[in-house]
């Protein structure tokens, strides 16, 4: 079954959510300053959004380990 792009963007943003808070808390025990932790995050949240949006749709294209569904049902 094929996903619908708005599927892809929902799980793009939730997991930029999960991953941004992870990059701006590493940020802030590296750095111990909670502007520069959380401007590397808002630079970050953008990018890496784009970048997996793209490749999530990418993956939506490769048959591997899908199960392809019958033409017809019983």
């Amino acid at each position: 079954m094929a996903e619908k792009a708005y599927r892809s963007v929902a799980k793009t943003v939730s997991w930029r959510t999960v991953g941004t808070l992870d990059t701006i808390i590493i940020s802030y025990f590296i750095t111990g300053n909670l502007v520069m932790a959380a401007s590397i995050g808002s630079i970050e949240v953008v990018t890496k959004m784009i970048l997996y949006y793209f490749h999530e749709r990418a993956w939506n294209k490769i048959s591997f380990g899908k199960i392809k569904e019958p033409d017809y049902q019983i």
